[in-house]
């Protein structure tokens, strides 16, 4: 069964970057999504500075709360305009951040390790989910943090189109906590739930499953 290519997904993202911050939860321009954001940071991350791997960053809105609470974030995303937009985002707010371009899957991050690798919104994006939670689990320090930021907010057959083979895609339009636990048990010492049900967070009241899932190597 064919699958989105890379190129077809950086192009939708490309054509996205501009009115990406649009969102409530993404530009994070409102005060009080802001600070929700920035607690909820806090809470799972160790402390300060720490080196975290921000996956799928997007414009750089968490890279820059990551900046701004004194850790060593290196963002990543597959779409060179997200990835500029984040750059120029996080230099106005006069941090030195490296934004890489590349596929999340396979995080072109040959002999590095991280305390904590950071995830919001990207697994129903990948064509093999399982086998990037086994890759950012080995790219953890001892005792490091597997962040994700998740949700189940539509059906595969809702809403409108991703790319070409989205339909391949296993976990199109998100993941129930439960599956992903049962994939990421066997490669954690420790895993937990915590509920994002806040609209706060999204500065909107949601009808969904949105939860994070916090698990320690």
């Amino acid at each position: 069964m064919p699958v989105p290519d890379r190129e077809s997904i950086s192009s939708y993202w490309d054509a996205a970057a501009d009115t990406f911050d649009d969102e409530a939860d993404h530009g994070l321009r409102d005060l009080g999504v802001r600070a929700a954001w920035a607690g909820r940071l806090r809470s799972w991350m160790p402390r300060p500075p720490s080196d975290v791997l921000d996956l799928g960053c997007g414009t750089g809105s968490l890279t820059l709360l990551l900046a701004e609470q004194g850790h060593r974030p290196v963002g990543l995303d597959l779409s060179p305009r997200m990835a500029e937009t984040a750059r120029r985002k996080l230099a106005s707010a006069g941090f030195a951040v490296t934004v890489l371009v590349g596929d999340a899957s396979d995080p072109p991050a040959a002999g590095a390790s991280f305390d904590v690798v950071l995830a919001r919104h990207l697994m129903w994006t990948l064509p093999a989910p399982e086998r990037a939670l086994r890759t950012w689990m080995s790219l953890l320090r001892p005792h490091g943090r597997l962040v994700l930021i998740e949700g189940n907010w539509r059906s595969s057959d809702d809403g409108p189109p991703y790319v070409a083979g989205a339909h391949a895609l296993p976990w199109l339009g998100g993941v129930s906590a439960g599956p992903l636990l049962d994939v990421l048990r066997p490669y954690a010492a420790s895993v937990r739930v915590e509920p994002l049900t806040d609209p706060v967070l999204w500065g909107k009241t949601i009808h969904d499953e949105r939860y994070a899932v916090i698990a320690r190597r």
